[in-house]
């Protein structure tokens, strides 16, 4: 085997990885069902909550920047506490951590399916990213220690692509229930998941912990989430209250000094959250800014194309989640074969070029808007080539990160992979979406301007605040002004969507360049990753 070399067995403790030589054990199928279906909850929820968006705000009488804090308060103490959760999956077992994120999310749902206002939605969503921490470090580091290294690549590539074809069912039965019952309906979808996923792991998944982990870093943790939760008010606020804001201001700044003190005491810490010598790694660095650029365009598009299906095109909450489907679909069924490729040729290659094909995605869905085409020509097209792009990264993403850190530092590297994955989404809904509001708002007083509306007139809408694709509720206005706000409302998001999405083409083809300059060749010789390459 090239590369360094495994310790041999120590039937004393179990490791986070198999020995060299072992083979799966007889239940290896139950374990990948189970994994799949834990991080399925919290990959799933993402989409379905993007469709029912415009049905949430409208239903509970949300403000813009309430619709961004469904989104990110999720993806707050998902990102904030995801690398505890893989650090207390080593220490105190992970498959007891795994159970525990399944219970906690699967309750949050029903509290989210529950709430009665706002407040109490974004309450349990916090909830749910919790769960979602413990769940989702956890099913990669029970593949890791379950699955041998001549396996592991085939095993990540089916996880990630069962994972993209559970998600894809999300956004079609998401929508459907949407429009044929609610959309609390959409957070019920987690129960009978949890149920399953509870019972494949406590029949078939065997206990793994590490003997020697360290001690929870908690002070990094609440660092962490305190730099994250300040930094992402801010840019939600900014677009509330404008840059000059003192309280804007001064969150912006708790959040840099938090993050300041949270690199400087992991730096210091005995039993750092973050080892930070992993990033000598070129190849690790490299693959967690690909992660944090690509996956910043993925969620920030992702979060506006609903608001631009039924804002605009006029798609029922089913429709707008069909559209998903070509992109969810794409993934799941090619991602086993994009472990094999990244297998066969190594990862550079595909993580220079899928990011780029993604890119060409982002930039086909933006310069398509607002045409009077069906959906075949103007929505399908984008989907395909972006669904194509992240098919060809995921599974050669997920695997350069896992095969770049040593032994025993598994389930850090998959923490912190994803903890950047999340944290990319998070500043992506809080920044491009606060910065999609402002471009919206401009343009539409430039609209209004245009038409001659009146002055008294103008002020009231510019006091009611439009949110994403609708226009604002301004009163005193006559039946002829509001069909003008009305139009010129969809005309200025369409102009600020098409920014946003040529924005994450930009942000794609900066990750496909750090690919290029960070990530290694693969060392092994050509007739050995071609062998490996047919084995998957």
């Amino acid at each position: 085997m090239i590369g360094p070399q495994r310790p041999p067995c120590d039937a004393a403790a179990i490791r986070a990885r198999p020995c060299a030589g072992e083979s799966p054990p007889a239940g290896a199928g139950w374990i990948l069902a189970a994994t799949i279906l834990g991080s399925g909850m919290a990959f799933i929820d993402g989409t379905v909550v993007n469709v029912a968006l415009p049905e949430i705000q409208q239903g509970l009488g949300a403000s813009a920047s309430a619709a961004q804090w469904v989104v990110n308060v999720y993806t707050l103490a998902l990102g904030a506490l995801v690398l505890v959760g893989g650090a207390a999956g080593d220490r105190f077992g992970r498959r007891r951590v795994f159970l525990l994120g399944i219970a906690v999310f699967a309750l949050a749902s029903a509290g989210c399916a529950a709430a009665p206002g706002p407040a109490s939605l974004v309450a349990a969503r916090a909830a749910q990213g919790v769960g979602g921490a413990l769940m989702v470090p956890g099913s990669l580091a029970l593949i890791a220690a379950t699955f041998p290294e001549a396996e592991r690549s085939r095993a990540i590539g089916t996880w990630a692509g069962a994972g993209a074809l559970t998600t894809a069912v999300g956004p079609v039965l998401g929508g459907w229930l949407v429009e044929a019952w609610s959309w609390r309906a959409v957070f019920l979808i987690n129960l009978p998941l949890a149920a399953v996923a509870a019972w494949l792991t406590l029949r078939h998944v065997p206990e793994s912990r590490d003997a020697e982990a360290p001690p929870l870093d908690w002070a990094g943790a609440a660092a962490a989430a305190l730099a994250l939760g300040a930094v992402t008010w801010a840019a939600i606020e900014a677009g509330e209250s404008g840059l000059q804001s003192a309280a804007v201001l001064v969150a912006a700044a708790v959040g840099v000094c938090a993050g300041a003190w949270f690199l400087r005491h992991e730096a210091r810490a005995a039993h750092p959250m973050v080892p930070l010598g992993l990033f000598r790694s070129s190849t690790f660095s490299g693959a967690n800014l690909l992660t944090l650029l690509l996956y910043a365009a993925l969620t920030g598009a992702l979060f506006l194309l609903p608001f631009e299906l039924i804002g605009l095109r006029g798609y029922s909450p089913a429709e707008a989640g069909a559209a998903f489907l070509p992109f969810s679909l794409l993934m799941g069924l090619l991602s086993r074969a994009s472990g094999g490729l990244a297998r066969r040729f190594g990862a550079r290659g595909p993580l220079v070029g899928g990011p780029a094909v993604a890119a060409a995605g982002f930039a086909l869905l933006g310069l398509s808007a607002g045409r009077d085409w069906s959906f075949w020509w103007s929505v399908l097209p984008g989907m395909v080539v972006l669904g194509l792009g992240m098919t060809a990264t995921v599974a050669p993403l997920t695997t350069a990160v896992m095969e770049s850190a040593d032994e025993r530092h598994a389930g850090a590297a998959s923490g912190i992979n994803n903890a950047v994955a999340r944290v990319a989404g998070l500043l992506a809904v809080a920044v491009l979406g606060t910065a999609t509001l402002a471009a919206q708002a401009s343009a539409l007083d430039r609209r209004l301007a245009e038409t001659g509306l009146r002055p008294e007139a103008r002020a009231a809408v510019a006091a009611a605040r439009p949110g994403f694709a609708s226009a604002p509720d301004a009163d005193g206005l006559t039946e002829a002004e509001r069909r003008d706000v009305v139009a010129a409302s969809g005309d200025a998001f369409l102009l600020a969507y098409r920014a946003a999405m040529l924005a994450c083409a930009g942000l794609a083809l900066a990750a496909a360049g750090v690919a290029a300059g960070t990530i290694r060749p693969d060392p092994r010789p050509a007739s050995l990753r071609a062998a490996e390459g047919r084995a998957v």
